[in-house]
C-alpha cells in the first residue's frame, strides 16, 4: 500500500518526511521517495529504489532543505519497480506530486497530453495527472483551481497531493477514494495518507471527505468539497499509539489487532474500489489479461489462510461459475494432481513465507498452471516475489500469533478479487457488482457494530470456565468461519474445538454432544437458515447446550439449554467476515479465563517458515 506525507512549515522538514514514511512501511512498498523546495523556489527530488532506510541516507547526503515537502512510498501497479517509477512525480521544473490510487483512464489522457507536446519520462499512471496540473495551470489562476479542473477529468481511484515550487508556501491535496488526512500544527500544517505517520508531529487531524479538495498552508487549511463549496471538516483529537508494537490501551496485541479490523478492511479496499466498481487494474500490470483467460482456480494455503481460502470456493462459483478447488499446501505438494486449462493459482499467506505454500507454488510453476497471484501482507516476501501478481492485503502489522485482522483483510481480498474476475468474465453485471461494492463499503462500520458486543461475549464465555470441548457448526460459507472460530479457540485458550458443516451431525459428531460440550453455531438469516435450524433441533434433542450467533430476522427464542446473541442483519455476501468477529471475542475471552498466553500461545509460531 503506498504511503503519503507532506508539510508546509518554516522549519526544514525534509527529516519530517522521511520518519513519516518509516511508520508507513508496514504497508508494504518497492520504492520511496521525496521533494522539498524552499523560500527561495528551489526544489530539490530524491528517489530510490528499495526501503525507506536507502531514501533517508540519500537525503542526509544531499542536504534538503525547504519548509514545504511532500514524500512517497509505492508500491508498483502501473510500471515496474525503478527510480523513474517512484514518487514525487513531476511536470516539467515546476510541477511535483505523489499520488495513492490508480486513474483508471490514464491510457487516455496520455495520449491526450502527448498530443499537447508532453514528453512522459515514467510507465505510472500517476504522471499523466502531474501534466495535466501543469496544462491547466496555464490558464487557471491558482493552483488550487488548476487542480480541481485536473481532478474534473480523471476516472478511478486517487489521493493525491500537489505542489508548485513558484509558490512554495501551499501544497493542494485531493481525496477520492483514497484516504487523506490532514495534521494541524502551530504554525505548521501536515498532510499523510494515514494519521500514524504524523503522530509525533500532532495530535490533531482533519479526515477529508469524499471528493474533497484542499489547499493547505502554514497557517490554513481551505476545504471545499465534491461541488465545489468551502466546508468545515471536524477537528479530531487522536489518541492512537506512534508504534504499532506498542499494546497502546490493549491488554493484549490479539485484542489490538481485533479492534483494528475497520482501518485494516478499510486498507484493504483504498484505491481498489470506487464508488460502485472494482478497479481490476489495482490487482496488478497485466490482470485483466489474465482474468479474461482464467478457467480455474487453485487455492493453496494453510491454516487461518486455508480456511479464508474455502470461504472464497463459495464465492468463486456461486458469483462467476468459475470452478475452484482450495486444498492444504503441505498436502498440495505431496500429491500426484491434475493440471487443468487456464488454471490460475492462489497463493495465501500472511507472512509470504510460509514453506509448504511456497514450496506449493513453485511446484505449480512447474505444472504448467497459467499464472500464480498471492494474497499476501507482507510486501517484498519470498511469495511476492516469485508470484506474477500480487494482491496485498494490507492489514498492518500483526504480532499476535492467532491470526484475526490478517484473516478477514484476506476475505475482502479475496471477494474483490472474485468480483474483478467475474467482472472481466462478463459473469457479474453492473447491477451486481454495484451491489457487492456497496457492501464493502458498509463493512468497516458494520465491523464495529460487531465489536460493540464485546462485553456481551465476554460474560458469555464465562461458561465456559470450566469446558474442556467445544463444537462449532456453520452451513454454506458459515462452515469455513465455523473452522476458523474453531481453530481461534483450540489456539489460545488450549480447549479442544472442532467444526462440521451442520449437516454432517447426524453422521457421527451427535455422539459427542452432552450438557459438557458447548455448541456454537453460526446463523446467519440466508437460505440454508431452516436447514440449520433442523440441525439446531437435533442438539437441542439431546441436551446439547447452545450458542446461536444469529441476526433479528432468524426468528429464534432463548430458551433452556440456548443463548441467542443476537447481531444486526448484514448484507449477505459480506456475513463471513462480519460473523468472524464475535468469534473471535469469544476465543479472546474464553482464553483470558483460562488464564493462556494469548499472544504467544504455546508450540505455536506466527510465520512458518519450516516444513
Amino acid at each position: 500500500m503506498c504511503g503519503i506525507v507532506g508539510a508546509v512549515a518554516q522549519r526544514d522538514v525534509a527529516e519530517i518526511l522521511v520518519e513519516g514514511l518509516r511508520r508507513l512501511e508496514y504497508r508494504g512498498y518497492d520504492s520511496a521517495g521525496v521533494a522539498v523546495v524552499d523560500a527561495q523556489s528551489n526544489l530539490q527530488r530524491v528517489r530510490r529504489l528499495g526501503k525507506v532506510q536507502e531514501l533517508a541516507d540519500a537525503v542526509e547526503s544531499s542536504h534538503l532543505v525547504g519548509g514545504t515537502g511532500i514524500a512517497h512510498t509505492r508500491w508498483a501497479t502501473h510500471g515496474e519497480p525503478s527510480e523513474a517509477n517512484a514518487h514525487p512525480h513531476m511536470s516539467g521544473e515546476n510541477i511535483a506530486l505523489v499520488h495513492n490510487g490508480i486513474i483508471e483512464n490514464h491510457e487516455e489522457l496520455r495520449a491526450m497530453l502527448i498530443e499537447r507536446g508532453y514528453t512522459f519520462v515514467s510507465q505510472t499512471d500517476t504522471e499523466v495527472i502531474a501534466h495535466l496540473v501543469e496544462w491547466e495551470l496555464r490558464s487557471a489562476s491558482t493552483l488550487l483551481e488548476a487542480v480541481k479542473k485536473t481532478v474534473a477529468q480523471l476516472e478511478g481511484a486517487y489521493g493525491t497531493v500537489v505542489m508548485d515550487r513558484r509558490d512554495p508556501e501551499r501544497v493542494v491535496v485531493a481525496r477520492s477514494g483514497s484516504p487523506l488526512v490532514i495534521g494541524l500544527g502551530v504554525g505548521e500544517n501536515f498532510l499523510a495518507s494515514d494519521q500514524l505517520a504524523l503522530l509525533n508531529v500532532t495530535r490533531r487531524f482533519i479526515f477529508l471527505e469524499e471528493g474533497d479538495v484542499a489547499e493547505i498552508t502554514r497557517r490554513e487549511v481551505n476545504i471545499f468539497d465534491e461541488n465545489g463549496q468551502a466546508v468545515e471538516r471536524e477537528v479530531h483529537e487522536s489518541n492512537l499509539q506512534q508504534d504499532a508494537a506498542d499494546k497502546g490501551q490493549f491488554r493484549h496485541y490479539m485484542q489490538k489487532e481485533i479492534y483494528e479490523q475497520p482501518a485494516a478492511l478499510s486498507n484493504t479496499m483504498e484505491g481498489r474500489i470506487g464508488n460502485d466498481s472494482v478497479i481490476v487494474e489495482s490487482i496488478g500490470n497485466g490482470a485483466k489479461d489474465i482474468l479474461a483467460n482464467v478457467e480455474h482456480v487453485q487455492i493453496v494455503a494453510c491454516g487461518t489462510s486455508y480456511n479464508a481460502g474455502m470461504v472464497a470456493r463459495y464465492w468463486f462459483e456461486a458469483m462467476t461459475g468459475v470452478s475452484c478447488d482450495v486444498e492444504i499446501a503441505s498436502e498440495f505438494r505431496y500429491r500426484k494432481f491434475v493440471t487443468r486449462p487456464n488454471s490460475l493459482l492462489i497463493t495465501l499467506s500472511q507472512s509470504g513465507e510460509t514453506a509448504d505454500t511456497l514450496a506449493a507454488l513453485r511446484l505449480a510453476k512447474e505444472k504448467g498452471y497459467m499464472s500464480a497471484m498471492t494474497i499476501c501482507n507482507v510486501a517484498g516476501s519470498s511469495l511476492v516475489r516469485e508470484s506474477d501478481l500480487a494482491f496485498m492485503t494490507r492489514a498492518g502489522t500483526e504480532i499476535g500469533v492467532a491470526s484475526t485482522k490478517a484473516f478477514t483483510t484476506q476475505l475482502v481480498t479475496l471477494l474483490m478479487f472474485v468480483t474483478a474476475l467475474g467482472k472481466e468474465k462478463g459473469l457479474i453485471d453492473e447491477a451486481k457488482e454495484k451491489e457487492i461494492v456497496a457492501s464493502l463499503h458498509q463493512l468497516p462500520v458494520q465491523i464495529e457494530k460487531a465489536l460493540a458486543f464485546d462485553k456481551p461475549i465476554e460474560q458469555l464465555a464465562e461458561d465456559f470456565a470450566d469446558k474442556h470441548h467445544a463444537l462449532f457448526l456453520g452451513r454454506g460459507e458459515f462452515y469455513p468461519i465455523a473452522v476458523e472460530a474453531s481453530l481461534k479457540l483450540k489456539e489460545i485458550s488450549y480447549i479442544h474445538a472442532e467444526a462440521y458443516a451442520a449437516g454432517e451431525l447426524k453422521h457421527g459428531p451427535l455422539a459427542l454432544i452432552d450438557a459438557d460440550m458447548p455448541v456454537i453455531v453460526v446463523a446467519p438469516t440466508n437460505d440454508l437458515l431452516e436447514k440449520l435450524k433442523s440441525n439446531i433441533e437435533e442438539v437441542r434433542a439431546r441436551g446439547g447446550l447452545l450458542y446461536v450467533f444469529a441476526d433479528s430476522e432468524a426468528g429464534f427464542e432463548e430458551s433452556e439449554g440456548m443463548k441467542i446473541i443476537t447481531m444486526p442483519r448484514v448484507d449477505d455476501i459480506i456475513a463471513p467476515i462480519f460473523y468472524t468477529v464475535p468469534m473471535q471475542l469469544l476465543s479472546y475471552h474464553v482464553a483470558l479465563i483460562k488464564g493462556t498466553d494469548v499472544d504467544q500461545p504455546r508450540n505455536l509460531a506466527k510465520a512458518v517458515t519450516v516444513e
